[in-house]
Parts: structure tokens; sequence; C-alpha cells
């Protein structure tokens, strides 16, 4: 392991390293604290969505960062502490990119549709790797209760909406639509292509629903 470089040029509201080091500029040492860590946070994602979370070790994620391996220590106890500090980031942003979707369907039918397609684009803009990547982390045990958080964050709206719509056991059918979605995510890793798959996944969501319901 290897030793911090010194910190130089520190003058009032920036911080300058040396090398390697990216040049932060903060206007306190609790801002450089938090740019930092965000950086590190930032270079984790980046390793996870090239699809291999066994590349996330502390050295590449420093390299990635552009900063002394040493201080990842400053923030994350370690990899298990990095990852879970990942999953608590991206969950929000999945969330958010559901809820805007949701946000502009007509009625109840058509948030379930949106549903669908949010989750498929997503897919089909990489951002599933990310949770893909983790599910199969040899550190998965220790990720477990965050993403058993995370994935009952997505369910939410669904779950809201099927109850909407008169569906007297809505998170077990959230479940199974969940499940069709993840095939669908599939299809799309396989090289399917987006629109159809994602037309056929909507459609076979909204004929299970209504199967569901009326039922």
């Amino acid at each position: 392991m290897g030793t911090p470089r010194p910190q130089t040029g520190v003058v009032a509201g920036s911080a300058s390293y040396t090398g390697r080091m990216p040049r932060i500029s903060a206007a306190s040492v609790a801002d450089h604290r938090a740019q930092q860590r965000q950086a590190l946070l930032v270079a984790a994602r980046e390793l996870l969505e090239e699809g291999d979370a066994s590349a996330v070790t502390f050295a590449a994620v420093a390299a990635r960062a552009g900063l002394a391996r040493n201080s990842l220590y400053k923030y994350f106890a370690d990899r298990g502490a990095l990852l879970a500090e990942v999953v608590r980031e991206v969950t929000p942003r999945w969330t958010a990119r559901i809820d805007a979707e949701l946000a502009q369907a007509p009625d109840a039918r058509g948030r379930v549709a949106a549903y669908v397609r949010a989750q498929c684009a997503l897919a089909h803009e990489g951002e599933h790797r990310v949770a893909r990547a983790l599910a199969e982390d040899g550190d998965a045990v220790v990720l477990r209760a965050g993403a058993a958080e995370a994935h009952r964050a997505i369910l939410e709206p669904l779950v809201a909406t099927l109850r909407d719509l008169g569906d007297d056991t809505p998170l077990r059918t959230a479940l199974l639509l969940q499940g069709l979605v993840n095939a669908a995510v599939t299809a799309l890793d396989a090289g399917e292509p987006y629109p159809d798959v994602t037309e056929r996944a909507v459609a076979m969501a909204l004929g299970a629903l209504d199967a569901a319901v009326s039922g």
C-alpha cells in the first residue's frame, strides 16, 4: 500500500495536487472532502458500468479518480462499504427516471406501461449494468440490504398504481410484472431490437394486468 502524496500549493478556497492527483477547488476542507468522495464514487460506478464488479478494487478506483489509493480509506472502510454507497447513490437516479415517466402517463394503466418503458430505456442506455455487476459480485451478501432497499424503491410506484387499479395483492402482481421486465432486459442484453422488445413487453404487461385485475 503506497503512502499518500503530499498536498501542495494550498491557498484559500482551493487545493492543488502534484502528479496524478487532480486539481480540486473547494471553499472549505469539508467541500474538498466531499468532492474527493464523489470523485471516488463516480470512478467506482464507471468501472461497474463496464460490466465487471471484480474490477472495482481500491487501486483501480483510485487510479480512475486520479487519487492516491490511501485516500479511499478516509471515506470507505473497505470495498463492501464503497459498493454499498454506490447502490445508495444510483438508486435515486433510477427511481427518479421511473417516477418522471409515470408522472406523464394519463391514467393508472398508462403508468404501468410507463413503468415498463422506463426500465427498458434504462437497460437500453446501460444503466442496469451497475445493478447486474453488483448482483454477480463476490461481496453481494454485503450489498444485500442496500439492494433490497433499492428493489423496494423501484417497485413502490408500481405497487401504488396496482392498488389504485383495485388489485388486492398489488405487491405480488408487481413482482410478477417485474419478472417480465427482467426478461425484457435480458432480451435487450442479447441484442434484440429495443423498440420491438419494449413494445412487446408493454403489451404483455398490460395483458397480464387486465387478467389480474379482472380476475
